[in-house]
C-alpha cells in the first residue's frame, strides 16, 4: 500500500493515478471527501493532526508527503508525521520539498522545510526528497483575466525561470515510491527551459489563436495581489 497526501491537487492527483495505473493499492488522503480513481481508497485528514493519519498509515510500505503551505502554523509540526510513519511500519516516504531550500535558504518557511528534510535522512527509514521550482500550472492565477480581458498582469515580466509541470513532477514522485535506486536522492527539479511571464503570454495567445496583453505590474501591485493568498514573508 503506498499513502498519497495531497491527493487532490495538482501533483497528488495524477500521482495517485500514475501508482493505481502501475499496479499498486493506493490510499489517497485529503482534508476533504473527494472523488479518486477506481480501485483507490480514500481517506479524510488534515495534517495538522499526525494522529489522524493513522488509519491510512497502516499496512502501507510508503508514503508520499505534501505539505500544505499552513502546516508550520502554530501547534502543528510536520517532524511529527514522519514519526507516525515509522511507527505505523512505513518504509519509504518520499518527500515534496522546495527548491527554495537551495536558493534562498534563510527564510522562515525554507528553514522549517530544511529541518524537516534533515528529519527525514535521520529517521531511519527509506526517503527521497523532491525540490522543485516554479509550478507551470501557476500561471492559471491568469485564467479570470485571460478569459475576461485578455489581460496577463504579473511583476517581472523579462524575468525568466525554468517553470516545471506538476504532472511532470508527479512522475518524478511515482519513480521514487516505486524504484529502489531513487533511495537517498534529492532531486532539484525545472523544466525544460527558462521563460519569462511575458513569454508565457505569448504562449498562452498562440495556444487560443487570439491576442493577449501583457501588463507589468509594479512592485506594490504585486505585493497587494499577492497578500490575499500568500504569507507575507513570500
Amino acid at each position: 500500500m503506498i499513502v498519497v497526501t495531497g491527493a487532490t491537487g495538482n501533483i497528488g492527483r495524477p500521482l495517485t493515478r500514475a501508482l493505481a495505473e502501475a499496479g499498486e493499492q493506493v490510499t489517497a488522503v485529503s482534508r476533504h471527501p473527494a472523488a479518486v480513481p477506481d480501485g483507490v481508497r480514500h481517506l479524510v485528514a488534515d495534517l495538522a493532526e499526525p494522529a489522524g493519519l493513522r488509519p491510512a498509515l497502516t499496512g502501507a510500505k510508503s508514503l508520499f508527503l505534501l505539505l500544505s503551505g499552513d502546516l508550520h502554523a502554530l501547534g502543528a509540526n510536520p517532524a511529527d508525521l514522519i514519526g507516525e510513519a515509522a511507527r505505523s511500519g512505513v518504509r519509504r516516504v518520499v518527500l515534496l520539498s522546495t527548491l527554495g531550500v537551495v536558493t534562498r535558504p534563510f527564510g522562515a518557511t525554507r528553514i522549517a522545510m530544511r529541518e524537516l528534510e534533515d528529519t527525514l535522512r535521520e529517521s531511519g527509514l527509506e526517503w527521497a526528497v523532491l525540490r522543485p521550482g516554479g509550478f507551470a500550472s501557476n500561471a492559471l492565477w491568469w485564467a479570470e483575466s485571460v478569459r475576461a480581458r485578455r489581460v496577463v498582469a504579473a511583476p517581472f515580466g523579462d524575468v525568466g525561470v525554468p517553470v516545471v509541470d506538476p504532472a511532470d513532477i508527479a512522475a518524478v514522485a511515482a519513480a521514487c515510491l516505486l524504484e529502489d535506486r531513487h533511495t537517498g536522492g534529492a532531486y532539484e527539479l525545472t523544466g525544460p527551459e527558462v521563460i519569462t511571464p511575458r513569454g508565457q503570454t505569448e504562449a498562452i495567445a498562440a495556444a487560443l489563436g487570439a491576442p493577449v496583453a501583457f501588463h507589468e505590474l509594479t512592485r506594490e501591485e504585486a505585493r497587494t495581489a499577492m497578500a490575499r493568498s500568500m504569507p507575507a514573508e513570500l
